[in-house]
């Protein structure tokens, strides 16, 4: 995993982002309106190229991205991947910071920053029933902390399984503990460490187990 901070990593990344950006990226970049979200979008996805070159042995000007299909709908909008490679990723931008995590296995990353009370309010209702009632059992002084921790798991997780918000957020209970994200069947979901006002989390499908052998069965 890695952290990036779009202040401190701007002046460096952005210059390079014209040769090693596709047209695809480079025109979600011209649809971005505010300043810091195009330097955000042009640090994330530099870096995501960089770091991909390196871990792909490819010049990162030459590594395809696709759009796989959407695990719901089949449609074309589900995560991004490099075909036939390996190594899967996931990358998730936030208020002046940026998360790429890479696997061997699907992977989703989230990061957030703290929401305020009004944002919480209005958004918890889509919630599990218990992460509901978690956050309604908080102080309100922790309540925005601990909607930040459940939502980036949560996302970190629908990202990894490919559906993104199309999944109904209701259906998952992963916990507003501190203490770590409820246990998922083939998945590890932890948090990941971030700067104070921020919560981030990541997901990770563990190996498949291939039960089969070749030349009959036991």
């Amino acid at each position: 995993m890695w952290l990036a901070r779009v202040p401190e990593l701007r002046d460096r990344l952005v210059p390079l982002a014209d040769s090693l950006l596709d047209s695809h990226e480079k025109g979600r970049v011209a649809a971005l309106r505010r300043g810091a979200d195009r330097d955000a979008y042009l640090v994330a996805h530099t870096a995501l190229r960089l770091l991909l070159g390196t871990y792909l042995d490819t010049a990162p000007s030459d590594v395809p991205l696709v759009r796989q299909a959407c695990p719901v709908c089949r449609a074309p909008h589900g995560p991004w991947a490099v075909p036939r490679a390996l190594l899967h990723f996931s990358v998730s931008r936030s208020a002046g910071l940026c998360l790429l995590a890479f696997a061997p296995t699907a992977v989703g990353a989230d990061i957030e920053r703290w929401p305020t009370p009004d944002v919480v309010t209005d958004v918890a209702e889509s919630l599990h029933p218990l992460e509901r009632a978690g956050l309604a059992a908080c102080p309100p002084s922790r309540r925005p902390a601990a909607f930040a921790r459940v939502w980036t798991r949560k996302e970190a997780y629908l990202k990894g399984l490919g559906t993104g918000l199309g999944r109904d957020l209701r259906l998952d209970h992963l916990g507003i503990s501190g203490f770590g994200a409820r246990p998922v069947p083939g998945w590890a979901i932890g948090d990941v460490a971030v700067p104070a006002g921020y919560a981030a989390a990541v997901a990770v499908a563990e190996p498949r187990r291939d039960c089969s052998t070749r030349g009959g069965t036991r």
